[in-house]
């Protein structure tokens, strides 16, 4: 990208106007976000709501550019990635009876270091996981297919706006009026919590991702659920609770696999095929002699500037969060290797499970260091972060990718929105613990915080070694040999009940399609009205969500 057109990719795109409404955003967004991490133990991505409300306030303001639109919806999410990888990790610290140990600065700092990693990562390797690959990244194409038809109107707006509207009205009644249950066809199967989620959103998702990762993520959690809880549980070789620390162990160490897949696979073999044909100098302006995995947005004068953030970062982990300079270069290094396992889960699932990529660092710390428990926690934090704002960055990137928007004006919107996000999830969370107390959260509390009380449960250590080192060998071959292990962990490892709506999700999918086959209907036509659809319900939750949020986080405040 020559620099004439990151000029005027930014001159046209990231405007003093959408930089303002982007910001106010941002704060509404982060804070609501916070909430709903804390309280519904999930973290609904925003991109749909923030996409349609930046075009909205544009229009209201005299500007209709779609590329604008774009950097302005950018700024509004990116904090929320943010809010949920503190809100993943930091309770767990009060859940200990640790709160006197930890203060908001050492939070502002775990937030910081995360997102100034994040964001170095994001830089690098947006090209191949973006511009290269085939990833599917369905919330970044729902995300553009919105935008489009946004601007479009006509018979594609008001499908999707039809779509949010129900969508939106069908969470209202679940969760402001208490209409209807969270989850719904639940069966008594011993240490699986089969049932199927009550969430439009989560059934869009399987709508929207590809059918090869479903049919993955599906065995995975029959393997894990059923094969191994159900089946091992009945043949006598574990009780249901030994069962259920091999199934997330062995979760952890696919996905973890997958990571070191991706790093043996796409980085280091193409690096060596490359030196040995004598082609291992970088071009920065021709493609062909550049490693996949350096982005076209990054050029010499930018490198300088990735490398003090890096810097930075480290300095921030070693220093002000008192971990010393080995931990330090470990949580850098490994921050790059999750966070290219963030940007795989994002592109083919739509989901980002930052702190399982958190926990993973957050074990291999503890087993080479003296690194106290909430120093630990502090780990986590900053991986999460990391990673949450990789899938987002990832998925934004796809946004643009498909109408045009500058990636420099993405990435630098996104570090806007990112270092704002820092500050207002800290000042949330310090917030909601001073009116609240400690004690408000845990799986009985105000505020269940579960993916926080996984990781306060795994500082003790993983519950079952030898299911890790056993997922670890077979994701990473898994992965070498073509097959989405990532997917494979995330069916082991995840709740069944969210695997099982997923991949109903997915089977809508397919009937939809034999449906719209049968009546001889452009495939084309009909593959995007499924998209717009699917973009709507999306929306719609999401839209629910963080106005039920934010109105919570305001009356606590308030009170």
């Amino acid at each position: 990208m020559s620099s004439t057109s990151d000029r005027a990719g930014l001159r046209g795109q990231l405007s003093a106007a959408g930089m303002l409404i982007g910001c106010i955003g941002c704060v509404i967004i982060t804070a609501s976000s916070v909430y709903t991490a804390l309280k519904m133990g999930s973290l609904p991505w925003p991109t749909i709501f923030t996409s349609i409300t930046a075009l909205v306030l544009l229009r209201a303001v005299g500007r209709t550019s779609l590329g604008e639109a774009n950097i302005t919806q950018v700024i509004m999410s990116a904090g929320s990635m943010v809010a949920g990888g503190l809100a993943f990790t930091i309770p767990g610290i009060w859940m200990l009876g640790l709160t006197d140990e930890v203060d908001w600065i050492e939070m502002l700092a775990v937030a910081l270091a995360g997102t100034l990693l994040g964001l170095v990562c994001t830089a690098l390797i947006q090209r191949h996981f973006v511009e290269e690959s085939d990833l599917e990244y369905p919330i970044g194409t729902a995300a553009a297919e919105t935008l489009i038809a946004s601007r479009a109107g006509g018979s594609t707006g008001r499908k999707l706006f039809g779509s949010m509207a129900i969508s939106g009205l069908w969470c209202v009644a679940r969760d402001v009026l208490g209409l209807m249950p969270s989850l719904v066809a639940q069966l008594p199967v011993p240490g699986v919590a089969f049932g199927i989620q009550n969430s439009p959103m989560r059934w869009a998702v399987g709508f929207l991702a590809g059918r090869r990762a479903i049919i993955y993520w599906a065995l995975g959690a029959v393997l894990g659920w059923f094969g191994i809880v159900v089946g091992g549980t009945a043949l006598g070789l574990w009780d249901a609770v030994g069962a259920q620390g091999i199934v997330s162990s062995l979760g952890m160490g696919l996905m973890m696999g997958s990571g070191a897949g991706v790093v043996i696979r796409d980085i280091a073999l193409p690096l060596i095929r490359r030196a040995r044909a004598g082609r291992a100098r970088v071009d920065a302006k021709g493609a062909g002699g550049s490693p996949g995995f350096v982005s076209r947005l990054i050029t010499r004068y930018d490198a300088g500037m990735l490398a003090l953030m890096v810097a930075s970062a480290a300095l921030i982990v070693c220093f002000a969060l008192g971990l010393g300079p080995l931990v330090a270069m470990a949580v850098v290094l490994l921050a790059f290797v999750c966070s290219v396992m963030s940007a795989q889960s994002v592109g083919q699932s739509g989901i980002d499970p930052m702190e399982i990529f958190g926990l993973i660092v957050l074990l291999f710390v503890a087993a080479f260091s003296e690194a106290t428990e909430v120093q630990l926690f502090f780990v986590a934090g900053v991986i999460a972060v990391a990673c949450g704002l990789a899938g987002d960055v990832m998925s934004d990137f796809k946004t643009g990718q498909i109408i045009g928007t500058s990636p420099r004006s993405m990435w630098m919107g996104q570090a806007i929105g990112a270092v704002l996000g820092t500050f207002v999830a800290v000042a949330v969370l310090v917030a909601l613990v001073g009116a609240y107390g400690p004690d408000a959260f845990g799986p009985d509390a105000l505020f269940v915080s579960a993916q926080a009380n996984v990781v306060a449960t795994m500082v003790s250590g993983i519950p079952s070694v030898g299911g890790f080192c056993a997922g670890l060998v077979a994701g990473t071959v898994l992965y070498c040999a073509g097959i989405p292990s990532m997917m494979l962990g995330l069916g082991v490892y995840l709740p069944f009940y969210m695997s099982l709506t997923t991949v109903l999700g997915a089977v809508v999918r397919w009937v939809y399609d034999r449906v719209c086959a049968s009546r001889g209907l452009d495939a084309e036509a009909s593959e995007e009205t499924g998209v717009v659809v699917a973009s709507g319900v999306l929306g719609g939750e999401s839209i629910v969500g963080v106005i039920v949020a934010f109105a919570t986080v305001a009356a606590g405040l308030a009170g």
